[in-house]
């Protein structure tokens, strides 16, 4: 599309990357920050978690690219936007600005973009010698391990490639979340924790999310495949998520062998809800069979420039755990390798001490309506450029081309989310259980002090007494025939005072 002045009838209104979306009237989800021109001082606006940059009249672009320009100098980037503006632009207008600012920065990351994003290169000779600048504005982004890009003289630091890509900003939510320093704390439990204890902890923690990955799915699985999801988590540091074939290994363990993968899928699948009348409420389209393959191999591209950076751990399994879920490679057992992912990236990047795993799945089932609005936030921005029909028999095919969709998202919300998951399995679930067991441990010593009974049975009567809030119940009492009256009450009330009788978890 050739470039045009715009009239200036009324200058109010959408500028930058939304302006250039109505110009070229591009059918794609909305950026997350969107700059509007209105009549008064520069001020931000947020409403139903869209951001609204809003500026005086002075900032008005009167041109195409003049829109890019301010888009690209301030807003934050977002490669979906980008990727549709440049495909549907005229290139001569980016040779043109380029060669009038070929120094300029700003002209330089559009210039690195497009061609980054459409496999085109402009005619536009290399920036002469200069200094280096940075793809992405660490202000307003999280950024990836940088690479040198000799022809505009840029650091690319995006997440990933021009094959996937999701872009993380950073928000006051985030910056707040790596402050606190909840990894730390998490190794401080650790350290002064007792080995004998943290050892129950841990095999505790572990099979809660076991159970608790399964249950998010409505599942409730054998002892088999319990036991093959706890094995893969205890080992989740090592898996090797560069390579297919681990997946599919990890996908056959934790699923009903009847619905085991040898590849990535090949049909196209959806998730939903049958009615009541037995048609099919779809919440979510999954990419396209033929892009599977190629997205999961950008995913893992990605990942290649996600273990050597600096990239916060947290904010890394965001991007890569639910990318992995989104892109949905196989019929059955997306979500539990897409939480088991959190694992694998908060340990391998070092949030969490090797020995350790933070229940996140846990906290996930404890609040599924936040969970499922996490995944909604996706799904519902890019569900109305999907173009599909579904058959009598549930068949589903998709029309149009969506591999972009998945490609480039913004993983901010997830990234937020994840963090408050985070902080809840630390300073709820792991001191919780840290803690109860000391208490719980201090309760056996107190009975044993009363009545010197073997160590088995001293917990076994604890646990009852606190299962029934401070009281050993009545039909429980036979249990304990050798012990009198007195000794019982002596006890019930030994274990009141050092736990405060606040109950035991279930399956503990």
């Amino acid at each position: 599309m050739a470039d045009k002045e715009f009239q200036q009838i009324d200058p109010l209104g959408p500028i930058g990357l939304i302006r250039l979306i109505n110009e070229l009237r591009l059918a794609l989800p909305m950026p997350a920050t969107r700059s509007e021109v209105i009549a008064g001082v520069r001020r931000t606006r947020i409403a139903e978690g869209v951001i609204f940059e809003q500026y005086p009249a002075l900032y008005a672009p009167k041109s195409l690219v003049g829109h890019l320009k301010f888009a690209m100098r301030h807003e934050p980037v977002d490669l979906a936007v980008l990727h549709a503006v440049f495909s549907a632009l005229d290139r001569t207008l980016l040779e043109t600005w380029v060669r009038t600012e070929h120094t300029g920065v700003f002209a330089r990351r559009a210039w690195y973009l497009y061609e980054l994003l459409t496999a085109t290169t402009l005619d536009v000779d290399d920036v002469p010698p200069t200094g280096y600048a940075d793809l992405l504005d660490s202000k307003r982004h999280m950024t990836g391990a940088p690479f040198r890009v000799r022809r505009q003289r840029l650091n690319d630091n995006l997440l990933g490639n021009a094959k996937y890509c999701p872009l993380i900003r950073r928000t006051d939510a985030l910056s707040r979340f790596m402050q606190a320093g909840l990894d730390k704390q998490a190794r401080a439990l650790v350290e002064t924790c007792d080995p004998s204890v943290l050892a129950r902890a841990v095999h505790y923690l572990y099979t809660k999310e076991t159970k608790s990955s399964y249950a998010i799915e409505g599942e409730s699985p054998g002892a088999d495949r319990s036991e093959r999801f706890v094995a893969a988590l205890s080992t989740a540091a090592d898996f090797d998520a560069l390579d297919a074939r681990s997946f599919i290994q990890l996908q056959n363990a934790i699923v009903d062998p009847r619905y085991a993968e040898v590849d990535w899928r090949s049909v196209q699948n959806f998730v939903g809800q049958t009615r009541r009348d037995f048609s099919e409420h779809v919440h979510y389209v999954c990419p396209k069979p033929e892009d599977v393959r190629p997205l999961m191999q950008g995913w893992m591209d990605m990942l290649r420039r996600l273990y050597p950076s600096r990239l916060d751990p947290v904010c890394a399994a965001a991007a890569a755990s639910f990318g992995f879920v989104f892109i949905h490679p196989f019929g059955d057992g997306n979500g539990r390798i897409h939480r088991f992912l959190i694992h694998h990236l908060l340990a391998r990047l070092e949030f969490t001490p090797r020995e350790l795993l933070l229940p996140v799945s846990a906290v996930m089932l404890r609040d599924r309506r936040s969970y499922d609005r996490a995944l909604a936030a996706y799904s519902s921005l890019i569900s109305p450029f999907i173009q599909y029909t579904l058959d009598p028999e549930g068949r589903m095919m998709v029309h149009n081309a969506t591999a972009p969709l998945y490609r480039y998202w913004d993983a901010t919300p997830l990234a937020e989310y994840l963090y408050g998951c985070v902080e809840q399995a630390i300073r709820h679930d792991l001191e919780e259980e840290i803690g109860f067991l000391n208490v719980f441990d201090r309760a056996v010593r107190r009975t044993m002090e009363i009545v010197d009974m073997p160590d088995r049975r001293a917990s076994l009567l604890v646990r009852l007494i606190l299962q029934n809030k401070g009281t050993l119940a009545h039909n429980k009492r036979e249990h304990f025939s050798e012990l009198s009256d007195g000794e019982i009450a002596s006890i019930e009330s030994a274990v009141r005072l050092v736990t405060g009788s606040t109950g035991i978890p279930p399956d503990l």
